[in-house]
């Protein structure tokens, strides 16, 4: 899915790596964490630049909190290519500089999707998913029981409203699980608040809370829906381009 690729977690596991390699030993466990940003569909005729500052927040075992932030350029053209840049989170208040990680251009009408390294300075080619050309639609979302029994969904329609000039719709939706259904020993819930702009097809602000993932929130800091440069939508100058889309099967019309 072009719009929720991953983005590393900086600086805690550069931390423990140093202290490990000071102390001489070396520790069990760890990971690298992932973030999923919003959903940024295929849509003609409904062009934008827009910037999109994230912060997760995660709760710590002394009560307090770990957040990390990032701020990136998304843009969508008329022909509904999308352009996105990937930073990479920070700790907030670190003084520590994000930096781009990725860039990636999905073509619709190509079925094309580059993924380009910035450190590499190379663009993968590859096959576009249908997934992005799905369009998410919160009028769908039902409350009541989850299949199964396993616990419940709550969905709220907080009305209509206008967030930088482009009219939205805000909702809520609570989904809770029974004890021992998704490993935890006392119900849980996620919830999901989001402002959604039904001309552009996406959240200007949305925000996650769940137990496992901490709270995510997204919000559009600025936003512009004249049509972008085309400049964007193509590989970046000086980038070199691999592509590994498999080559198209070659019909004898004889049919030998």
């Amino acid at each position: 899915m072009v719009a929720a690729i991953f983005l590393l977690v900086a600086g805690r596991q550069g931390i423990w790596a140093q202290a490990a390699d000071e102390g001489g030993v070396s520790f069990d466990g760890g990971g690298e964490e992932v973030l999923q940003s919003i959903v940024v569909p295929a849509i003609p005729n409904a062009p934008f630049s827009l910037t999109l500052a994230a912060e997760w927040s995660r709760h710590m075992n002394n009560g307090g909190t770990f957040t990390t932030v990032n701020s990136r350029p998304i843009k969508r053209d008329s022909r509904g290519r999308i352009y996105q840049e990937r930073w990479l989170m920070t700790p907030k208040g670190s003084g520590i500089s994000s930096q781009p990680s990725w860039i990636q251009i999905a073509d619709p009408e190509a079925r094309t999707l580059y993924q380009c390294s910035v450190r590499l300075k190379v663009c993968e080619l590859l096959k576009l998913s249908s997934s992005v050309s799905l369009r998410f639609d919160p009028t769908r979302i039902q409350s009541g029981p989850l299949q199964g029994g396993k616990g419940a969904r709550t969905h709220e329609d907080l009305g209509t409203g206008y967030f930088d000039g482009v009219q939205v719709h805000e909702y809520k939706d609570t989904l809770t699980v029974n004890a021992g259904v998704m490993g935890n020993d006392l119900p849980m819930s996620t919830v999901r608040q989001y402002r959604f702009s039904p001309e552009l097809g996406i959240n200007l602000i949305s925000t996650v809370e769940a137990p496992q993932i901490g709270k995510q929130t997204f919000t559009v800091t600025e936003i512009s829906t004249t049509e972008p440069d085309p400049s964007f939508f193509q590989p970046p100058e000086g980038y070199k381009v691999v592509d590994h889309r498999a080559p198209a099967k070659t019909v004898d019309p004889t049919g030998r």
